[in-house]
């Protein structure tokens, strides 16, 4: 599954009702570091294929999500899980900080440790 990009209207929808967990990059086309980390994600999109979905959000042209979720500065990657309140973290982090971070591991489809 590819990343997917939630609009004001699909926000819900993709992040909010999904029954798995929600990797969401708030990003903007103007900003630098947001390009330094969008392969990041992409990579986390990869490697959690099937198990966690990835949405990004373009806050200018979806300032709504933005506001409700307090985004002051991009990027800032939120993790999203069923029932439980969003975490965030602001700024470009390589893939295996975000990871660690938000405790990936235990979604991996395949993991590497016995």
């Amino acid at each position: 599954m590819a990343i997917q990009n939630a609009t004001d209207e699909t926000f819900e929808q993709l992040v909010l009702r999904n029954d798995k967990p929600v990797v969401v990059d708030f990003w903007a086309t103007w900003c630098g570091p947001c390009k330094m980390v969008a392969p990041e994600i992409e990579k986390i999109a990869a490697k959690y294929e099937g198990a966690v979905d990835v949405v990004k959000v373009d806050v200018d042209a979806n300032p709504r999500i933005s506001q409700a979720f307090n985004i002051m500065s991009i990027p800032t990657i939120a993790f999203f899980q069923p029932g439980k309140q969003p975490m965030g973290v602001a700024g470009a982090r390589p893939m295996e900080a975000l990871e660690q971070h938000f405790g990936l591991a235990q979604y991996a489809p395949t993991s590497a440790e016995a």
